[in-house]
């Protein structure tokens, strides 16, 4: 299934657009539950889909900890991570009676409105400084909302379209797959966890115990691809509280159940049904395909969540070229 998916809207490919083509700052384009079909069928869409498929190819049966080639522009991405970093150090919460929400986040969050286009500049190759403004608008996005303070799996798409649309422009290439997930995707999803702990944010639109994580998803995906055809560890074994912490270094999906079980009291199976469901899956590959289902029907094609997502030149909401 994913195969065929794949070449459809594969982004990964060495294909920067030509020199004079015109960027765009993103804009909503999904206002209604019927322009719904508009995104589904979407350039946007298969390219976003394309891109997270062959990331899911990429790692398949790789260790976080094996050798990958880091490039000038992994490095550079880390550096903008790190200063987000930095910036939760400089932004302490406030006293408040509130306990979720601390308003600081704002304060945070404006430090990235300003400085994000200068940001993204500094990854970006000299040649295509002028793609700044539109891909900063998929960091700005990526980091939660400043209002409501919360995060959730459509913040955490707009990051993986951040990262989409730097390969778009040639300045992330096919041989920076693994490290993509590996180094950049893995740091950020630190960034975010340290957001959501200090600001204490609320999970956006979350299903509670119904939805697979409060907060993320795609880790879930590329963490169960990372133990296709592994010799001893299965499903079974990741509720099982002393192999997440034996393991977690070399995996993405045990790296989001250690953050559960710290953050979350009581029975796994009650706090987290969805996952604990998962782990009666007799194999991974099953567990793989069912969650890209699943991110497909409780992610991609809930208006609630895609309502946010804005299309620009790089992700347009033009109908795929038949």
């Amino acid at each position: 299934m994913a195969e065929t998916e794949q070449q459809a809207g594969s982004t990964t490919e060495d294909e920067a657009p030509e020199a004079d083509t015109t960027f765009m700052v993103p804009k909503k384009e999904i206002s209604m539950v019927p322009d719904m079909g508009k995104w589904k069928r979407s350039q946007a869409y298969a390219d976003y889909m394309g891109f997270i498929l062959t990331l899911n190819e990429g790692v398949k049966g790789k260790k976080l900890t094996c050798e990958y080639k880091v490039s000038e522009t992994v490095e550079k991405l880390l550096d903008l991570l790190e200063t987000l970093d930095r910036w939760i150090n400089e932004t302490p919460p406030v006293d408040q009676p509130s306990r979720f929400g601390n308003k600081a986040y704002r304060m945070w969050y404006s430090k990235l409105e300003q400085e994000a286009e200068a940001l993204v500049s500094g990854v970006l190759p000299a040649d295509r400084c002028a793609a700044a403004p539109e891909i900063a608008v998929y960091l700005k996005e990526s980091v939660g909302n400043s209002t409501r303070i919360d995060y959730g799996t459509g913040h955490e798409a707009a990051f993986a379209a951040f990262l989409c649309c730097l390969c778009k422009v040639g300045a992330l290439r096919v041989d920076d797959q693994l490290a993509i997930v590996f180094k950049v995707f893995n740091r950020y999803l630190e960034v975010m966890r340290k957001l959501q702990k200090t600001y204490r944010m609320e999970p956006a639109g979350s299903q509670g115990v119904w939805g697979l994580d409060d907060f993320q998803f795609l880790p879930f995906i590329w963490g169960s691809s990372q133990f296709v055809d592994h010799p001893t560890l299965e499903p079974r074994h990741f509720i099982d509280e002393k192999v997440v912490n034996e393991h977690h270094q070399d995996n993405m999906f045990l790296e989001c159940i250690k953050f559960i079980n710290e953050m979350k009291t009581g029975p796994f199976a009650e706090h987290s049904n969805q996952l604990w469901n998962i782990s009666a899956v007799p194999s991974w590959s099953k567990v793989n395909q069912g969650l890209i289902r699943m991110y497909k029907a409780e992610c991609l094609e809930k208006f609630p969540v895609i309502q946010h997502f804005k299309f620009g030149s790089l992700l347009s909401i033009q109908p795929t070229k038949p």
